[in-house]
C-alpha cells in the first residue's frame, strides 16, 4: 500500500472532523457516540499501524514505505520510517486505545474533549514519520496546542496556570530550532531530512581559552535544537514545566504526556543532533552527560519529598529521561539502543503509573499521599497491578525498566565512568521513593474510615492495564523484540557518527599542519 503512513496519520485526524461536524448535542447518548467513535478511529489507527511493522525490514537501515509528493510553495510532503522512528509509531498506536477506555467517566464537553486526543494522536504520528524539516516543525508545535487545551480546559483547579507554563516553555524552545532550520536550508539548499543527514554542515575550527577546537555553524545550530529537545525531554534545569502540567491535567493528558510527548525530545536528539551536528555532539556531549546525572540525582531527591502521587511521578519521569539523554550522547551501540528502549519502556511503565493514579483518584478525588493506606485490604487485584509497575519503575530484572536503564549505564561506562557510577545511584533512589509511595498507599492495615467502602477495579479497568502488563514483562524477558528492529539502524548512526568525527578529525590535524 503506497500511502499506508498517511492513513495511519490521519485517521485520527478524519476522526475527529466528523466528530466535531457531524456529532450533534450533549446528551447522554452523544457523549457515548463521541467515545465510541474516538475509541473505534484509534483502535483502527493501531490495526493499521500493524501493517506499516510487517512490511518493515529492519536489516535495512534507510527509511521505508517512503511517501513523497509536492506539497506548498515548493515545499515537500514526505513521509517515511526506519529502525528509530516505527517503533515510536507503534507506541503511540498502541496508547491511544487504552487512553480514551481510561477516560471513560469524562462528562464535560465530551465530544471536544475526544477530538483533542484525536487531532494530537494525529500529530504526534506525524512527528514520528515526517522527512521533512517543515512538516515535522508543524507537526512537532501542532501537538502542543491540542494538549495545551486537555489541560486548560479539564485539568485541576491551576489549570490555566500549567497550561501556559506548558506551553510557553516548549514553544520558546523550539523558536530557536525553526531558526535553525532555516540556517540549515540556506547552507544546504534542501529541507529534504534524508539529504540533509549526509549533508556536512560546517565545523569550522576556532579557539577558545587558547585551545583550538571544533564547532562553528554546527555549534550554533546544534544548541538551537538542543533549546528545544531539552525542554521537550524535560532536562534540569528546564523541568519545571512538567511536574505542574501533571498534576493539573486529566489523567488521559497526564499519561499521553508522560508516555509519548516526552519522547519527541529524544527522538529529535537521534534524528537531529547526533547525525547532523556529530562534531559539536561530540564537543558538547559530557556537558549532556552531567546534566543528565544531575537530573537523575537531583529529581529523585525532589520526588522523595513530595506528597502529591502525580507530582512524585512526574519528577521520577525527569529522573528516567536523564537515563535517556545519558545513553543518547553516550553515541555507542549499546547507549543509543538503551536510550531507545528505555523510552519505549517508560512509555508502558509511566503511563501505566498515572492510570494506576487515575483509578483512586476516581474514587477518593485527592491525589495526596496521606489519605490513602491499606488499600490491599480493599482492593487487592490494584495493589497486584500497582507493584508490577512500581518495579518496573524501579527497574527490576524481569521487567523492561531493567533493560533500557542497565544498556544506558553499560554505554555511558565506556564514555565516563563517573558519569556511569553517579548515576547508578539513580537506581537506589528510585527504589526509594516507588517503594515507598506503595508501602504509604497500598500496605499496612485500613485506618481511614472513609477508604472503608472503596471497590476494586472493575472490569474495564483491568482489560485497560492487561496489554501494558503484558508489553512490560514480555519486553524485560524478550528484549529482542526490540532490539531486533532497532539494532541495525542505531549501528548505522553510530558507524556514520564515529566516521564523521574521524574525519572532522583528520580535517584539523591537516590544517594545523
Amino acid at each position: 500500500m503506497d500511502n499506508l503512513l498517511s492513513i495511519v496519520t490521519f485517521i485520527p485526524l478524519i476522526a475527529a472532523l466528523i466528530l466535531l461536524v457531524f456529532l450533534r448535542g450533549e446528551d447522554e447518548a452523544a457523549q457515548r457516540n463521541a467515545k465510541w467513535l474516538a475509541l473505534v478511529a484509534t483502535s483502527a489507527t493501531f490495526l493499521v499501524s500493524l501493517f506499516v511493522l510487517a512490511q518493515f525490514d529492519p536489516n535495512d537501515t534507510g527509511f521505508q514505505l517512503v511517501e513523497e509528493r509536492d506539497w506548498l510553495l515548493g515545499l515537500k510532503y514526505k513521509m517515511g520510517v526506519d529502525g528509530i522512528s516505527v517503533l515510536f509509531v507503534m507506541l503511540t498506536t498502541f496508547l491511544m486505545p487504552l487512553t480514551i477506555a481510561a477516560c471513560w467517566n469524562v462528562e464535560h464537553r465530551v465530544k471536544e474533549y475526544m477530538a483533542a486526543f484525536l487531532i494530537l494522536e494525529t500529530l504526534m504520528l506525524g512527528v514520528f514519520t515526517a522527512l521533512d524539516l517543515i512538516l515535522f516543525y508543524l507537526f512537532f508545535e501542532g501537538s502542543l496546542i491540542p494538549m495545551f487545551l486537555i489541560i486548560g480546559i479539564w485539568g485541576g483547579k491551576q489549570r490555566i496556570y500549567a497550561a501556559f507554563k506548558f506551553f510557553l516553555y516548549t514553544f520558546l524552545g523550539s523558536v530557536l530550532m525553526l531558526v535553525a532550520m532555516l540556517a540549515m536550508y540556506i547552507d544546504a539548499g534542501t529541507t529534504d531530512i534524508p539529504t540533509l543527514l549526509n549533508h556536512q554542515f560546517s565545523a569550522d575550527s576556532y579557539t577558545v581559552a587558547g585551545r583550538e577546537i571544533l564547532g562553528g555553524m554546527q555549534t550554533l545550530m546544534w544548541f538551537a535544537f538542543f533549546a528545544s529537545f531539552a525542554v521537550k525531554m524535560p532536562m534540569w534545569p528546564v523541568h519545571t514545566w512538567l511536574p505542574d502540567a501533571h498534576v493539573q491535567a486529566p489523567t488521559a493528558g497526564s499519561v499521553i504526556l508522560a508516555a509519548i510527548l516526552l519522547k519527541m525530545g529524544g527522538y529529535g536528539f537521534l534524528r537531529f543532533s547526533l547525525p547532523m551536528f556529530p562534531v559539536a555532539s561530540d564537543l558538547w556531549g559530557p556537558l549532556v552527560l552531567w546534566l543528565s546525572v544531575i537530573a537523575i540525582v537531583y529529581t529523585s531527591l525532589v520526588a522523595l519529598a513530595q506528597t502529591d502521587m502525580k507530582k512524585l511521578i512526574a519528577y521520577s519521569s525527569v529522573a528516567h529521561m536523564g537515563y535517556v539523554t545519558m545513553g543518547i550522547f553516550a553515541a555507542n551501540q549499546q547507549g543509543v539502543e538503551g536510550a531507545i528502549f528505555q523510552m519505549l519502556s517508560h512509555g508502558f511503565v509511566s503511563g501505566a503509573l498515572f492510570l494506576c493514579v487515575g483509578v483512586i483518584y476516581d474514587r477518593m478525588h485527592t491525589r495526596e499521599i496521606d489519605a490513602y493506606g491499606g488499600l490491599v485490604n480493599r482492593m487487592p487485584v490494584y495493589a497486584l497491578v500497582f507493584m508490577l509497575f512500581t518495579m518496573a519503575n524501579v527497574g527490576l530484572p524481569g521487567t523492561s525498566g531493567f533493560v533500557g536503564e542497565f544498556l544506558t549505564i553499560v554505554g555511558v561506562f565506556q564514555v565516563n565512568t563517573w558519569v556511569a557510577f553517579c548515576a547508578a545511584t539513580g537506581v537506589i533512589l528510585s527504589a526509594s521513593y516507588a517503594l515507598w509511595l506503595y508501602r504509604r498507599v497500598t500496605l499496612g492495615a485500613l485506618l481511614k474510615e472513609s477508604l472503608r467502602s472503596i471497590s476494586d477495579m472493575t472490569l474495564r479497568e483491568r482489560a485497560i492495564f492487561a496489554p501494558l502488563v503484558v508489553m512490560t514483562l514480555l519486553l524485560g524477558v524478550y528484549p529482542a523484540l526490540v532490539t531486533d528492529i532497532t539494532g541495525p539502524s542505531v549501528e548505522a548512526l553510530v558507524s556514520s557518527y564515529q566516521t564523521a568525527l574521524a574525519e572532522a578529525d583528520a580535517a584539523l590535524r591537516l590544517a594545523q599542519n
